[in-house]
């Protein structure tokens, strides 16, 4: 059926769920991919912050009797700035991994359709749909199997430090397990928090595929919408070429010559010195070359029915279009004959080709790549097809 939707979404569609905010992205992956890189940068940070603490520590010792409440206050202000500068470096770094985490899963993109309010929410059928459906059940799936995974390793950690405490074995020994069963903990939790949010990332994209899925018919009509009504596009189509033949035929006037084939074909040429070749200024066959005689002949231009030349000027070439150069020789005739009657102030007149020449070059049709084909013969049997 036309109304299931089996088809992927489009660009158009994607961009479009964008806006309103579906986009396949887990909002767990910054805060594991942070709690990994704090497990293993924690030892150099840690050993930093030990030798600030140690350093402070032996200055307010080795004050003694010259301790003053002014030098206290520059202690305090020292220790306060180096705590702010540890704050600031720490949240920035987390800040800028969880951002980075989020553009890598879709880029950065503006929703501004999601924050907008909608009736559709305050449903409560749709709302018992979003408590108790699909999505739902996989969140309270997911909360249970992290909550396990991370209880599991947390004993284990705390099972093998626990031999260690209230025994014969040194303090420092103790610390040291400890803090490595801890870091070790840290590292663990943030291994399997990616797994879980590589798990969770593979789920949402496959809940926004099948939301943004879009039917036969919707794709139809969104393509029908950015390509444009056909009805309407061949209207404009058909007004353009509309346009396009009245300035044709507008051009009719100002050419010096309309060669005819003698009543299937008509192309009326224009030459201007300053140009230097020749120019199609009106073309066409049928109805179209009937009306171009029509005009040439009530503008006084001279019709001259030469068949192959008018032939092979209506394949080669386009309104507006100088001809070719391999019937620059055969139009010069025409064009001769025609000019050699204007200046003994003979004009119009339908005339015979005053061409000697039996054969035309092959030309290559207009629009298309030169082949090698055979010669348009001039002879009169071939004028009589």
């Amino acid at each position: 059926m036309s109304g299931e939707k089996t088809e992927k979404p489009t660009a158009k569609r994607r961009k479009e769920s964008r806006k309103e905010g579906q986009v396949a992205r887990t909002q767990e992956l910054g805060g594991w991919v942070a709690l990994l890189v704090v497990g293993f940068a924690m030892p150099t940070l840690l050993s930093h912050e030990l030798t600030a603490i140690r350093d402070l520590m032996v200055t307010c010792f080795t004050l003694g009797d010259h301790a003053t409440t002014g030098r206290a206050l520059i202690l305090l202000s020292q220790a306060g700035k180096h705590l702010l500068v540890s704050l600031v470096v720490l949240g920035s770094g987390v800040m800028l991994l969880g951002v980075g985490s989020t553009v890598a899963q879709g880029g950065f993109y503006l929703a501004p359709k999601s924050v907008k309010p909608k009736w559709s929410k305050l449903d409560p059928i749709k709302g018992a749909k979003r408590i108790f459906g699909p999505h739902a059940l996989w969140e309270g799936a997911k909360m249970l199997l992290k909550s396990s995974l991370v209880a599991l390793m947390a004993y284990g950690a705390i099972k093998a430090v626990m031999p260690l405490i209230g025994g014969l074995v040194p303090i420092q020994t103790v610390v040291s397990t400890a803090t490595s069963r801890a870091l070790g903990l840290i590292r663990n939790i943030g291994l399997v928090g990616l797994g879980m949010a590589g798990a969770d990332y593979a789920v949402q994209r496959r809940r926004i595929g099948k939301q943004t899925r879009m039917s036969k018919h919707d794709v139809r009509e969104e393509h029908r919408q950015s390509e444009g009504d056909p009805m309407v596009k061949g209207a404009i189509r058909a007004r353009q070429l509309a346009m396009a033949r009245s300035r044709m035929m507008a051009d009719v006037a100002t050419a010096d010559v309309v060669l005819v084939n003698p009543t299937h074909v008509a192309v009326a040429l224009r030459y201007d010195s300053q140009r230097g070749a020749p120019t199609v200024v009106a073309r066409g066959a049928g109805v179209i070359a009937a009306r171009i005689r029509e005009l040439a002949t009530a503008e006084s231009v001279p019709l001259v029915r030469d068949v192959p030349l008018a032939r092979a000027l209506y394949r080669s070439t386009k309104v507006g279009q100088e001809i070719p150069a391999e019937l620059f020789a055969a139009v010069a005739q025409v064009l001769a004959f025609v000019i050699s009657r204007r200046t003994r102030g003979q004009r119009g007149g339908q005339h015979r080709s005053p061409r000697s020449e039996g054969e035309l070059p092959e030309v290559p049709v207009a629009g298309r790549r030169r082949r090698p084909g055979p010669r348009v013969s001039s002879s009169p049997a071939h004028a009589r097809r």
